[in-house]
């Protein structure tokens, strides 16, 4: 069991047994695969899909998603805006924690403590809120800095801890490059708890016998097993070691489809696929002779890298025409979405190469490209393709791949020239990317926080409160209009492509697809 220093989880983990071993005849054991395994169970520790929808399985929030994406209650009944200086969350009584504890006010506080800390990945979400006031043992208040309509919609995934289990264990802060006891147990008051975990290996969950709410599943026992080698994946698939995989490789979609017993499961995912650059370094890390300046600081070379690649056959031949090319750091379904911006600027090697000469690189050079290799569809083919063009206009890119587990950690240590990145935004909001990937890098603020190339322009950063405040939504869209438009003309970011969702299951699977590539188990059947 994973909340072992309490007595209480003797008699819970024996109550389990009792039950799943009463219930063996109409047990039904579900075992999943991924390309990625979760790096913590920490929900604060790092702000990742993969770590975000695993653990809402486990934990809960305030407010959470339901299938259709829609905001709705969870460890919050209701809540109401207090004028325009905050929100009042009235919160769900006789709620347990997995260990049996009571949820109360004094968890909520001691969770946005935990996660609004510099320790904690998630800091950003919390960049309105001025203070938090508990009221009582089932209301609290998150007083903002301004009106903030968004907020309810921006918390969806703060989850709320035990705050006697932190501190019984020491976890009182989240372990963002480190470990401590929340980094592999868990205590959440979600639909499945925690039952063993081997990082890297296999991740066990079963069912919550005191969760609050009604439980649409009859999995009994969830087993997720990560599987970074993807013909190794399909053939646990085929062969029945498994149920479910996603993503499974493109190339293998026509085959599955006509391959009795099984399920292809597709959709469009709301993560745009991007590249970014080291802005602010002064001289690039990664060139064999440009070492005493950096050509990413001059906008012409970085529209030259923009046109340089054809998306077009990025998004034929790699991702075989399931993904769309997007203009923007968000796709055309997200509130927010520019629709007088959706032009790309067009693929011209020629002009590149002008764009190159004129801004005294008419030689080319080389530069350090960094890629995970196990975390996005066909990531490290992207990046492999996309050097391959950029040598066309004279750019050597020298391509480094890894494993997401070491790829975060390099990225926040800026050992990178350029590096490819997916975004999703949490709120399904054009003020999400803004915040993470486009405003200046504030640690006061909790701004900017995945903004690793340190893009800086003044404007955007007094657009962002503007957008965040701002209740009329004509006025709204035209202040991220302006913003996206500066993104654009800048080329902050390159962004490329929104990224497919491609899932395949055995035929006695009912799952739900959410287009935020988030697996909730409470949702599955099996048949």
């Amino acid at each position: 069991m994973n909340f072992l220093s309490k007595p209480i989880a003797r008699t819970m983990a024996a109550s389990l047994a009792l039950s799943m071993a009463a219930g063996v005849a109409s047990a039904e054991t579900f075992k999943w695969a991924g390309s990625t395994d979760p790096q913590t169970m920490d929900p604060h520790a790092v702000n990742a899909a993969p770590v975000l929808g695993f653990l809402n399985n486990v934990y809960e929030g305030l407010v959470r998603r339901n299938k259709e994406m829609k905001i709705e209650g969870a460890l919050a009944e209701s809540w109401e805006p207090l004028g325009g200086d905050g929100w009042r969350f009235h919160l769900r009584k006789d709620v347990k924690f997995h260990d049996g504890s009571d949820f109360t006010a004094e968890d909520v506080m001691a969770s946005y403590e935990r996660a609004s800390s510099e320790e904690a990945d998630v800091r950003s979400w919390f960049a309105p809120v001025e203070s938090v006031v508990v009221q009582d043992e089932y209301t609290i208040d998150f007083m903002t800095k301004s009106p903030n309509p968004l907020f309810p919609d921006s918390i969806a995934n703060f989850m709320i801890m035990d705050s006697g289990w932190l501190e019984a264990n020491g976890a009182e802060r989240p372990a963002k490059d480190a470990e401590n006891f929340a980094t592999r147990n868990a205590n959440g008051t979600g639909a499945f708890v925690l039952t063993s975990r081997d990082p890297g290996v296999r991740t066990t969950l079963a069912p919550f016998d005191g969760w609050w709410d009604e439980l649409e599943s009859n999995v009994t026992e969830a087993i997720f097993t990560p599987i970074g080698e993807a013909s190794t994946g399909m053939a646990a698939l085929l062969s029945g070691e498994i149920d479910f995989i996603a993503p499974i490789p493109l190339q293998d979609v026509p085959r599955m489809k006509e391959t009795p017993g099984f399920t292809v499961h597709e959709g469009v995912e709301a993560r745009v696929m991007m590249l970014g650059f080291g802005h602010g370094a002064p001289t690039l890390k990664y060139s064999d002779e440009t070492t005493d300046k950096n050509p990413f600081q001059d906008p012409r070379v970085r529209k030259a890298v923009y046109q340089a690649i054809d998306v077009d056959a990025l998004t034929q031949k790699i991702m075989r025409d399931t993904a769309e090319p997007v203009s923007q750091l968000v796709s055309k379904e997200m509130k927010g979405f520019s629709t007088d911006l959706t032009e790309r600027f067009p693929y011209d090697p020629e002009a590149a190469k002008a764009l190159l000469a004129e801004a005294g690189y008419a030689d080319g050079f080389s530069f350090g490209l960094m890629c995970p290799n196990d975390r996005y569809i066909n990531d490290e083919a992207i990046c492999r393709a996309t050097a391959s063009m950029l040598a066309k206009i004279g750019i050597t890119a020298k391509l480094s791949s890894m494993p997401v587990r070491n790829y975060w950690p390099e990225l926040r240590e800026d050992n990178f020239d350029m590096y490819f990145l997916g975004w999703s935004p949490g709120t399904f909001d054009a003020e999400h990317p803004l915040r993470f990937l486009a405003v200046t890098p504030n640690e006061e603020k909790k701004i900017g926080s995945w903004n690793f190339g340190d893009y800086s322009n003044e404007r955007v950063d007094e657009l962002l409160p503007m957008i965040q405040t701002e209740i009329d939504p004509d006025k709204r869209q035209a202040l991220i209009d302006e913003a996206h438009a500066i993104l654009q003309e800048e080329v902050a970011y390159i962004p490329l492509y929104v990224q497919p969702l491609i899932w395949a299951t055995k035929d006695n699977i009912d799952l739900t697809q959410r287009t935020d590539n988030f697996f909730i188990l409470r949702w599955v059947t099996v048949n």
